[in-house]
């Protein structure tokens, strides 16, 4: 493990990643600092507490809009995918549960 010094909202931070994950872990604090400085800088949110939640959930958001490139799931939002393994779950579960009877 290696530390990692970051500054997000003009506050300095000392982060832990493994030596091949610091790059990632830099572009992920520079996104995090570009939406909560966006965030404050609109002045509709106070407290860094907020702008945080704020900021994390338009990454959440942009993260389950995200369409892969090509292939079979390239129509698909991540969330609709999740939601769609989610409905594949609960077929299985109730063809699988009565055979669970059987054991």
């Amino acid at each position: 493990m290696i530390q990692v010094d970051v500054t997000i909202m003009g506050n300095s931070y000392k982060l832990a990643c493994k030596e091949d994950e610091e790059a990632a872990l830099r572009k992920a604090a520079s996104v995090v600092d570009r939406k909560m400085c966006s965030i404050r800088d609109a002045g509709k949110v106070k407290g860094n507490d907020r702008i945080a939640v704020m900021a994390a959930l338009a990454v959440a958001a942009e993260f389950l809009t995200v369409k892969a490139p090509q292939g079979p799931l390239s129509d698909m939002s991540l969330l609709e995918v999740q939601t769609k393994i989610a409905a594949m779950h609960k077929v299985l579960d109730a063809a699988l549960t009565p055979q669970e009877a059987l054991f």
